[in-house]
């Protein structure tokens, strides 16, 4: 039978070297890809315009016009058509830009053919699979550099969150500085967490500091340490959280709050790569990436002379602006299910559930809090629920205003008559069982056998009542 994937795939390759043409082609075409080839952009434009292609490796520099702006056009016209780029000078704003104008991958030149033949099936696989939960970095790095990310990290299937995680893949590798931005509890930390896994650097430390956290007179001593007898309390010689990190990763959460005169020190160590500790007189070379997260709009804050425009400049170099949770809804639901399931395991419950009222209410919700005060909404209800199952009653008032009852409809407090108790039996538990029956029973005749209206009276969730009524075998 006859199967359109067993065709090989088209690839349009575009350089001028006529020399690396030439070994771009044979290489291709020995792996069993269709070839064509064109040696200016404007002339690849014209063959993708009439002919259909699969993949498309583009050279960065080219004549009339150059790589990067082919790139744009190609995204214009075939916005689904993969274009590897290559250079022979990747420094790291040419290999962002790139990626910012939406490249598949990124080529250095001068590379194997193996590295070649391994980009364009990493870029055919991901275009069948579109998975989320998996990131590779750029081809011509050893195997060993390869990571597989953690999905139960970030849990989302929205298309700004695959963005994301596409940038995530492309970046990770580069000691690119990155700043994060975004509201309060939408992840920022994670997708911090996401870059330093995806990197060479995962085997070393990932340090992350609140810079609004820590008092304004411990900062300095914490982020760069101090000698022994450098103030009052400096007993001992102190390595700071940079020193800690050296090799790795250091994440500044709300780098906006950082005190004006330890930006000049941060912007030191950006361009520098060193350090002084608090009392010390000579400085201490590191090696960390750092990365930065604010939920404040710092071209506000440099406007208003609250935040260095040189350190800005120096942290913005690659933004990412993780989406607050109301502007990608998709994710509610599987971000539900997640801390169902990771909550429910904590406290024992073995088949954790939820109403389809209660998920549409949290659907329809807008969740200022973001991803946090969802997890927080399902812990809690959690811990409120009989067996691990959320009705729509358990939810916080906010997220599920109840409905106020008429004062014919409240429930009349039921006060057991000493008198009545018979003296022989004193078992509590005996007696509680017949006050919950008789409570039961006079709710379901309250609201004429409605069983949800009956358990509201009850203050009880409705899968709750139903597991009484067949323990107590009440009709």
């Amino acid at each position: 039978m006859f199967n359109p994937e067993d065709l090989p795939s088209r690839v349009l390759i575009v350089e001028n070297d006529k020399q690396v043409r030439f070994f771009l082609i044979n290489t291709l075409e020995l792996a069993g890809y269709e070839v064509s080839s064109e040696s200016t952009a404007i002339e690849a434009l014209q063959t993708l315009n009439n002919h259909s292609f699969d993949l498309v490796l583009c050279d960065l520099r080219l004549a009339n016009m150059d790589g990067l702006t082919f790139l744009k056009k190609s995204r214009e016209h075939w916005p689904d058509l993969p274009v590897i780029m290559m250079s022979g000078f990747g420094n790291t704003d040419i290999v962002i830009e790139s990626i910012r104008q939406g490249a598949a991958d990124f080529l250095i030149k001068p590379f194997a053919p193996e590295d070649l033949i391994l980009a364009l099936k990493k870029t055919e696989q991901r275009l069948k699979t579109k998975t989320t939960s998996e990131f590779s970095i750029p081809t011509n790095l050893t195997s060993s550099d390869l990571v597989n990310f953690d999905s139960s990290s970030i849990v989302a299937v929205s298309p700004k969150m695959e963005e994301i995680f596409e940038t995530i893949r492309k970046i990770g590798p580069f000691n690119t500085t990155i700043l994060i931005t975004g509201e309060s509890g939408t992840g920022k930390e994670l997708i911090a967490k996401a870059i330093h896994q995806n990197s060479r650097r995962r085997s070393e430390p990932f340090v992350a500091i609140n810079c609004a956290a820590i008092p304004e007179n411990l900062i300095e001593s914490e982020l760069f340490g101090h000698k022994k007898g450098a103030f009052t309390d400096a007993t001992r010689d102190k390595r700071g959280l940079f020193m800690e990190a050296d090799g790795g990763t250091v994440f500044l959460d709300e780098i906006g709050d950082l005190p004006q005169h330890l930006q000049v020190k941060l912007l030191r160590v950006l361009q520098e790569q060193r350090i002084r500790r608090v009392g010390d007189e000579q400085d201490i070379g590191i090696d960390v990436r750092i990365m930065a997260a604010t939920l404040k709009d710092l071209e506000k804050e440099v406007a208003a002379g609250r935040f260095r425009d040189d350190l800005y400049y120096r942290l913005n170099v690659l933004s990412i602006h993780v989406p607050p949770l109301r502007e990608r809804k998709e994710d509610i639901r599987v971000l539900v299910n997640h801390f169902l399931q990771k909550h429910a395991k904590r406290l024992r419950f073995e088949s954790p559930g939820i109403s389809q009222a209660a998920l549409d209410q949290l659907h329809n919700f807008e969740w200022r809090g973001n991803v946090r005060e969802l997890e927080n909404c399902i812990e809690r209800s959690l811990v409120l629920s009989t067996a691990g199952f959320i009705d729509l009653d358990l939810l916080p008032r906010n997220i599920a205003p109840r409905a106020e009852l008429r004062e014919d409809q409240a429930p009349r407090p039921f006060v057991l008559d000493a008198s009545s108790v018979d003296e022989s039996e004193l078992s509590i538990k005996r007696h509680s069982k017949h006050l919950e029956i008789n409570l039961i029973r006079r709710a379901l005749d309250k609201t004429r056998g409605n069983r949800t209206r009956a358990s509201k009276l009850l203050e009880i969730s409705h899968r709750a009542l139903l597991y009484k009524l067949k323990e107590y075998k009440i009709s």
